[in-house]
């Protein structure tokens, strides 16, 4: 738990405020945290991630000054934004190159709360909030990734939108409603736009959200063990702000080699050229980030049975703290749960690599990639729907150690092995 506020305002234009507006007093007790003292670099995600937003939604309003939103000019705007805005290529790949780096980081945050099991009581609904804030970012992402109007962009904005004419009934009303139109044209550019511009605001709030809910109920930890004692957790600063830092800095080299010498790897081809309603490129394949899901949608011959698969493989985060039987949060003391996070992982990656692929070319050994998407999709479910609420009942975990100071006493008291001396000369 967060705890008492311990803030004290120290000058009367601080007391002023913080009885009319304590906006000081949240920022102190939130960096001052009480935080598990274990934390390694696997929770330093949440800071990089927080720093990804910021980079997102201030290089996106430098963009929207310049971008036009018309189908007769968006190509060509941000072709000039890249030519000819002091700066603007800067800009452009910036936003561009930090899309895939959010979701790569994103995708990280997520593993990690998965294996440490930062999901389970009584974090339910800082999970739950986080999985909102993941189903916006990919909606933001779609929209973004129509704004350039390329060839990838008009025909991937023509797929997806296409898949709500499969709804029964409403449908086709459905499709044209989102359209604006019956095909995608300057109505539907102008409205993903719009929605484009407004969701990382939203992202932003329930970042906000996020936070707040983390600091109700504390920072989960590697070992699964609740806060016990006053020894078992530090400020959060300064001890991991300067963890976080470091971390964020060999994120923005990483940021920075595919900005400045690979700007174009993490996307396609194809969107540089001008969209062509009556030229179908030979593979529609969505960003990288979407490639497992877009796998899971072709894994079956039925298009709505497809979507409703797609739709499952994120609805099923949002129940997985009920899904997960075991009473112990950490996969380090489920040695079994651990193996199948591990093919979990494992298989999402051939989603990816199936999502990227034709369907019916061979994958190796005579099975076609149609075939490997289906066996993946198959453990996806099966992992959360079956393994872990069996798993759980069954499995005999290790022991656990009483408190988190317990566990870093135990791991520093291992005797060191001897050394042998050389002989004095």
């Amino acid at each position: 738990m967060s705890g008492h506020s311990t803030y004290e305002p120290k000058w009367a234009a601080a007391r002023w405020m913080d009885q009319r507006l304590p906006i000081v007093r949240m920022g102190a007790d939130f960096i001052m945290m009480p935080t598990p003292r274990n934390l390694n670099y696997w929770w330093t995600f949440g800071g990089i991630l927080l720093l990804c937003l910021v980079i997102q939604i201030v290089t996106g309003v430098i963009l929207g000054m310049h971008y036009v939103a018309h189908v007769d000019h968006a190509f060509d705007s941000v072709q000039r934004i890249r030519r000819d805005v002091p700066y603007g290529w800067l800009m452009q790949s910036t936003h561009a190159v930090g899309a895939s780096m959010f979701f790569l980081a994103v995708y990280m945050h997520m593993f990690r709360g998965l294996y440490y099991g930062s999901y389970k009581a009584p974090r339910e609904v800082l999970w739950i909030i986080g999985c909102l804030i993941y189903l916006v970012m990919m909606a933001t992402a779609f929209l973004g990734y129509t704004l350039p109007w390329g060839q990838m962009s008009f025909w991937g904005a023509t797929v997806i939108t296409g898949f709500f004419g499969a709804v029964p009934v409403v449908g086709e009303s459905l499709q044209q409603w989102l359209l604006g139109g019956y095909a995608v044209d300057n109505a539907t550019l102008n409205r993903f736009y719009s929605l484009h511009y407004l969701l990382p605001f939203i992202i932003a709030a329930l970042s906000g959200l996020h936070v707040w809910a983390l600091h109700v109920t504390g920072s989960s930890n590697p070992i699964g063990v609740s806060n016990k004692v006053k020894t078992d957790t530090l400020p959060f600063h300064p001890y991991f702000t300067v963890k976080d830092m470091f971390a964020v800095a060999v994120f923005l080299m990483i940021f920075a080699f595919f900005l400045f010498y690979l700007p174009d790897a993490l996307g396609h081809a194809d969107n540089y050229i001008k969209a062509d309603p009556l030229k179908t490129p030979p593979h529609i394949v969505p960003e990288w980030y979407f490639l497992p899901f877009y796998a899971i949608l072709r894994a079956v011959p039925d298009k709505l049975a497809g979507i409703l698969l797609m739709i499952g493989a994120i609805a099923v985060l949002f129940v997985l703290p009920w899904l997960d039987t075991s009473k112990v949060r950490s996969m380090r003391f489920r040695p079994i749960a651990r193996w199948f996070f591990f093919i979990f992982v494992f298989f999402c990656f051939i989603l990816g690599w199936c999502g990227a692929e034709t369907p019916d070319d061979e994958a190796f050994l005579g099975l076609s990639f149609y075939r490997l998407s289906q066996i993946s999709t198959l453990y996806y479910f099966a992992y959360f729907l079956v393994i872990l609420p069996i798993l759980g009942l069954i499995e005999d975990p290790k022991e656990r150690p009483a408190s988190i100071t317990q566990s870093i006493l135990d791991y520093g008291d291992k005797p060191e092995p001897e050394k042998v001396l050389a002989p004095a000369e």
